[in-house]
């Protein structure tokens, strides 16, 4: 009898041992996507710091600097980043709108005073996509003033006489061109990219110096949509985005100046088809360099993998009035990599996802459901939380059981912040 209650002891033990092992982690001694593979259920056995992690659309990193969070982009060896190639799609922007005016030399200037005004709606002058972008505007308008190696990107308030020293006048066919007023475009409870604001901005501007407006330009859609839609529509003046949603694309044909597709089809499938191959113990590049079994593959002109950095980026297309009829669906996925994956194959997994903002336009309207189009073909049950912009509280806070699930995207509100969402995964 003591005996046989020693050995139910013992047995007792090691079933808590194993279960101790099962719950905890340490980030730095991952296993990789093999183990999470071999699980059955959502969680699993797999500790929550090894499982696989996609940073996406928000890159950790400093956001004054813009140097990279290697230990974030490092957090596991499952962990990746998937954006865009936010200097080429700056670059395109900026030659977009360069382009428009030369095109336009002889109407463009409203007020015949020699000088092409614009304006800039910034978004967040802390997010490197957003600096980027600025940036490219600046350098193709010949407006940017170098600071500390690089394009200033600092807002420059109002500039009506061309005397900041953020910005200086740049030429375009012989014509002046001058940075008008620019603005981060943050809301009173700390939101950034914020349409509404942007929509009070250009009121603002337009009641003082409005025959002076040539040409708006946004660094996002749903901020120009926004100045589009109270002022530059009705005044017929070219108003130049980004993202290529959906109605900004549609408003090309009124008047919209333009936009830049991120391809946010391709973005949306390296998203959730990194966390595919890793939970499936595969080679990374399987359905994205190299063709997965069900014949999913993309060609190297519509994303690029740097290794050093963990990342995968989108690469972008200029959307103008003469092709913006192939984007006039932004949700729809694309073609190359729309084959649905075999179940018995690829069992159904758990993913917990955020938004960093749910009223973010091209995040709600375009990211979103596009994942909602993958999630389906790559068998993943993804569960969607819409942040509120402002905290990342309001998002960990709703990470509250990280074991339920078997892997994780995250969309940072703050590009600094990676550490508070790692934290509650070790």
């Amino acid at each position: 009898m003591k005996r046989r209650l020693a050995l139910l002891t013992m047995a007792a033990v090691l079933v808590l041992s194993l279960s101790a092992c099962g719950g905890g982690g340490d980030a730095g001694t991952s296993d990789g996507g093999g183990d999470a593979a071999a699980t059955d259920d959502a969680g699993g056995d797999v500790a929550n710091a090894d499982k696989p992690l996609v940073w996406f659309n928000r890159q950790p990193s400093n956001s004054s600097t813009g140097e990279l969070d290697m230990t974030a982009l490092n957090f596991n060896d499952n962990t990746y980043y998937v954006g865009f190639d936010a200097n080429q799609g700056a670059e395109l922007q900026g030659t977009m709108v360069k382009d428009y005016i030369a095109a336009n030399i002889d109407k463009i200037d409203r007020n015949g005073d020699g000088v092409i005004g614009y304006v800039l709606a910034i978004g967040d002058i802390g997010h490197n996509d957003s600096i980027a972008r600025t940036r490219g505007v600046r350098k193709a308008l010949g407006t940017g003033v170098e600071k500390d190696g690089a394009i200033n990107s600092d807002p420059v308030g109002t500039n009506t006489d061309g005397s900041s020293s953020v910005v200086q006048d740049g030429k375009v066919e012989g014509l002046v061109v001058r940075e008008l007023a620019s603005q981060e475009m943050k809301n009173s409870a700390g939101a950034t990219w914020d349409a509404a604001t942007a929509g009070n901005a250009i009121g603002t501007w337009t009641s003082s110096f409005g025959d002076e407006i040539d040409v708006v330009i946004s660094n996002n859609d749903g901020m120009g949509m926004s100045m589009f839609n109270a002022w530059s529509k009705d005044n017929e003046v070219p108003t130049f985005g980004y993202d290529a949603n959906s109605d900004a694309v549609a408003a090309i044909a009124e008047g919209y100046g333009g936009t830049i597709s991120q391809h946010a089809d391709v973005q949306a499938y390296l998203t959730l088809r990194v966390l595919r191959n890793a939970l499936d113990g595969v080679d990374i590049d399987t359905g994205i360099g190299t063709a997965d079994d069900a014949g999913n593959v993309l060609t190297d002109d519509v994303y690029v993998y740097r290794e050093e950095e963990r990342s995968y980026y989108a690469l972008n297309v200029a959307v103008t009035a003469d092709n913006y009829q192939d984007f006039t669906d932004s949700t729809k996925v694309y073609e190359p990599v729309s084959n649905q994956l075999d179940e018995g194959a690829h069992a159904t997994k758990k993913v917990w996802l955020n938004i960093y903002n749910a009223a973010d336009n091209f995040l709600s309207a375009t990211y979103q459901p596009l994942l909602q189009n993958y999630d389906d073909l790559l068998n993943l049950e993804v569960e969607y939380i819409g942040g509120d912009g402002q905290t990342e509280s309001n998002i960990t806070n709703r990470l509250g059981n990280p074991g339920e699930y078997d892997a994780f995207a995250i969309n940072m509100v703050k590009t600094d912040n990676a550490a508070s969402y790692t934290a509650l995964l070790n």
